[in-house]
């Protein structure tokens, strides 16, 4: 599988297992790999949990057992989608907040300047 380019869209992606040919090619053993996977991400995942309120990346511990379950399951790689797409609808309304507050706060100034 080729290296995904900056202007390739999470979507763009193939959905499903990303586990080598030689592995899928036996159901023994991609059903194997397919529970260490899961194995391998609940362990993350319970980790991050344990970590919310203790100090230390709760959050990032979970996400990184979630992006663990994605190379794999389905289901996973949509909740991944989903959170990168409500991330990045977060960080846009709140650049255009900070920059409707800066604009607010120009005009404030100049109508400040006016006045004396």
């Amino acid at each position: 599988m080729p290296l995904a380019t900056r202007e390739e869209k999470p979507a763009d992606k193939p959905l499903g297992s990303r586990a080598p040919d030689f592995i899928k090619a036996s159901r023994t053993l991609h059903t194997s790999w397919r529970a260490g996977i899961f194995l391998v991400g609940l362990a993350i995942v319970v980790t991050g949990v344990v970590m919310l309120p203790l100090p230390g990346p709760g959050w990032l511990v979970i996400f990184a057992g979630m992006a663990v379950w994605g190379t794999e399951f389905v289901w996973a790689q949509h909740v991944l989608r989903w959170t990168k797409r409500q991330y990045h609808e977060g960080t846009r309304r709140l650049k255009e907040r900070r920059a409707a507050r800066k604009e607010r706060k120009r005009v404030r100034r100049e109508a400040a300047g006016q006045g004396s």
